[in-house]
Formats: C-alpha cells, structure tokens, sequence
C-alpha cells in the first residue's frame, strides 16, 4: 500500500574537511574541502632505480592515480627523486610525488634539498620520528623543510608503528579509571591522539593547518569504521582514508571496499589508496582500478565508462554476453588515457551488455547504449538501445565487433561535440 511519505533517496553526506593544496612549482592539486575525492597509490619499485620507479609512477597516473607515494629510505633514493620527476615531465606525466619517510627522513631532507623540493608532500609517520626528546626536534625538523619548500604533509600513524612512549602513557593513565577502558579503545585512542597533537604541534611550529593532512591505517574494517568515525569529530584536518595491509586478491578488495563505503557515505574521507598486495605477475595498477571502482560505485566520481551486465543463468547457457562484456570493458579501459583529453565527459557514459530477453531490453534503454543479446533458445538476434530508443538489430557472427564499432561512433559524435564546443 502506498503511504504518502517518499522513500528517502541515498547519497553520500557532504565532507566537513578543510581544504589542503598539494603544490609543485606551478602546479596544484587540492584535497579536502569541495576538491573531489582523490585517488592514489604508492609505487613498489626502488627508487634508486629512477627509469623503473618513474614507469611505475607513469602506469599508476594513466590507470587514474592523481597522487603516487614513492619511498625515500637511503640516500640514493633521495638523489635519485629530482631524476624521477624530470623523467615524469620529460613524459608529460603531471602527477604529485608523496615522499614517504620512516626513521632518517629528517636527515635526508636536510642532506638532499633537491629531494625536498622535487618531492610534492611529505609523508611523516610520527612513529618513526624518533624517540625521548628527539622525537619533538626530528618531527620538527622535517615540518620546518616543508614550510621552507611550501609542501603539504601527511602524518600517517599506523597501528604497526604506534608511538610506544605515548601508547604507554595512555595506559598507564587508562589503569587508573574506574573502571578502564578495554584495551582496544585506549589503541583507538592512541592513534587519534598521535595525529591530532603532531597536526597541532606542526601549526605551533608555524605550519598552515591548511597543509596538513591526517591518517590513521588499521588493518581491520571495524577498527577503521571506529577510528576515523572518531577523528572525523576531532578535527577539520583533510583525511587520508584506507586499510594498512589490506590483503591480496578478493581479501583485500572486499575488506577494502567495506571499510571505505561505510565511511565515504557518511563523508569521512578526502583521499583514498587500496593497499593492497599484488598477486603474483598481477600489475600495481590494480589497486587503482579497484579505489576508482569504490568511488564510482558510490556516485562521487566517474573514472571510466560503466557497463552493466547480467550475471548469466539457464537463460543464458551461451557465453557470448560474458566474452562481449569483457571485451567492451577492456576497451573503454585501454581507450581512457587518451579518452579523457579528447572526449570530455565520456567517462559518464553508461553502457550495457545483457545476455537475454528477460531484463536486457529494459537495462539497455536505461543505458546511453546497450545490447540484449539472445539467450538460450531466443531468436538469433540481438537489438541494439541508444538513448533509451531500439535503433537497430544485429544478427550473425560478427555481432561483438559491430557493436564496439557503433560503441566508438556513439562517442565520438556525443562526445566529441563537446570537445568542439570548448
């Protein structure tokens, strides 16, 4: 029965994050604030090996990487950073490089000032910074030679690297409760507390908290729901969002995809990165794909052409429809990097490729262009939906080519018109 109240429409909450500027020499990209949410991911290569590590960067930026955290552990990976960014712009590769430091990077920014200002951010896990009352001077430090090259950083705490002299004091401070905490909300605690005082510790110093970015990675999904949900109310800082070590194939994407849908919905989250561990011959740009895939499921962005299909059943006993979708997914993905320039917009188009006459008619006019092909025991024939009307059948055994053919001339006259019009 009808009631007379509408059903709620859901979307996302609006982010209540300040707005951060990531900048190298004239260049800016912005997180946080009204700034889409952002996308990134961390090469896996030495750095020291500048051609690699710079193929690595170019690989993640075309799969839609808009930052890339390279390591900046040794020396030569320091002197080897400006050679990475002067091969990337020698490539026309425009994406940011977060430098990420553990333990000395205090003392390589210091030594090496070209990797200080060829780098974009700086990432500082304040557990690794040193420890007693170094731990104040080399924390600084780094804060200083970011304010002097005009960098943001991220002060990345990690539950696998946690400040013990603060977790500690924590505890010790939680036995005299009545009655304490469980030991997990005081961990919980701990990592809050470790970003928000070296976030305000960065701003005594004379840092712009609008430079700053926060996280605090856990590796379980509940942990990070609980975590983030907390700093979120804690601070305005912009949030560095995902799992630490997430886990490798369908682990790491499904525990990934919970923990970040959860709190994208509710606003938290200005940049996110899918940690997670590459099968074996299985290409870094996965966990891209995989980040862009939460966001676009969500409706905050649009990476990529979207294709529906149907899982398949006793309808539909013929692979066809399976081998079609794989093919128009794999082109539209391949065709993106040069898409994106000469086509704006194409990465709204929606898509659909159905294997029978149950729901493919219907799904087909919903998309800007679809295809019901027939199922078991169904006509041999397969009628082509653009802009929700029935143009054309195809029939034969050259169906998948003729449809990709009129899937590239849809674009081109749509999209391209757009492009003469800018």
């Amino acid at each position: 029965m009808a009631v007379d109240v509408p059903i709620d429409v859901a979307v996302p909450l609006p982010r209540r994050s300040r707005q951060a500027r990531i900048c190298w020499g004239d260049r800016v990209v912005t997180v946080g604030g009204d700034a889409p949410v952002r996308v990134q991911s961390m090469t896996n290569t030495d750095t020291s090996d500048t051609i690699g590590t710079a193929i690595q960067v170019k690989e993640l930026a075309q799969a839609g990487s808009e930052l890339v955290r390279i390591t900046v552990n040794t020396p030569e990976a320091a002197q080897a950073v400006p050679h990475v960014r002067e091969q990337l712009d020698r490539m026309g590769i425009d994406v940011p490089l977060i430098g990420d430091f553990h333990y000395n990077g205090h003392r390589l920014l210091s030594d090496y000032p070209d990797c200080a200002r060829a780098l974009s951010k700086y990432r500082i896990n304040p557990g690794n910074v040193g420890k007693g009352d170094k731990h104040d001077r080399q924390f600084g430090q780094m804060i200083e030679i970011a304010m002097r090259w005009n960098k943001a950083v991220r002060i990345g705490v990690n539950w696998g690297s946690l400040d013990q002299e603060l977790l500690a004091s924590l505890m010790d401070a939680n036995s005299r409760r009545t009655p304490p905490w469980d030991a997990k909300p005081v961990m919980y605690e701990a990592l809050i507390a470790s970003a928000v005082e070296s976030a305000r510790f960065a701003e005594s110093i004379g840092m712009n908290g609008n430079q700053i970015l926060l996280s605090c990675k856990v590796s379980g999904v509940q942990d990070l729901v609980s975590v983030y949900r907390a700093l979120a109310k804690r601070c305005d800082y912009a949030l560095h969002l995902g799992l630490t070590e997430a886990g490798m194939g369908t682990k790491g994407t499904v525990a990934s995809s919970a923990a970040l849908g959860i709190l994208l919905q509710e606003g938290i989250g200005d940049t996110i990165r899918v940690s997670l561990t590459p099968q074996p011959g299985e290409s870094r740009n996965q966990e891209v794909v995989i980040a862009s895939e939460i966001l676009q499921a969500l409706g905050l962005r649009s990476f990529v052409p979207s294709v529906t299909a149907c899982p398949g059943c006793g309808r539909t006993t013929s692979t066809t429809f399976q081998v079609l979708t794989q093919q128009i997914d794999n082109f539209l993905r391949e065709q993106m990097p040069v898409w994106r320039e000469q086509y704006p917009g194409v990465e709204t188009l929606k898509v659909a490729v159905m294997g029978c006459i149950v729901n493919g008619p219907g799904e087909s006019k919903h998309a800007d262009i679809g295809i019901s092909l027939p199922g078991t025991g169904e006509a041999p024939a397969a009628p082509v939906f653009i802009d929700g009307e029935k143009r054309l059948t195809l029939r034969g055994e050259h169906i998948a080519q003729e449809f990709q053919v009129i899937v590239e001339n849809y674009i081109r006259n749509r999209f391209g018109a757009a492009e003469l019009e800018n």
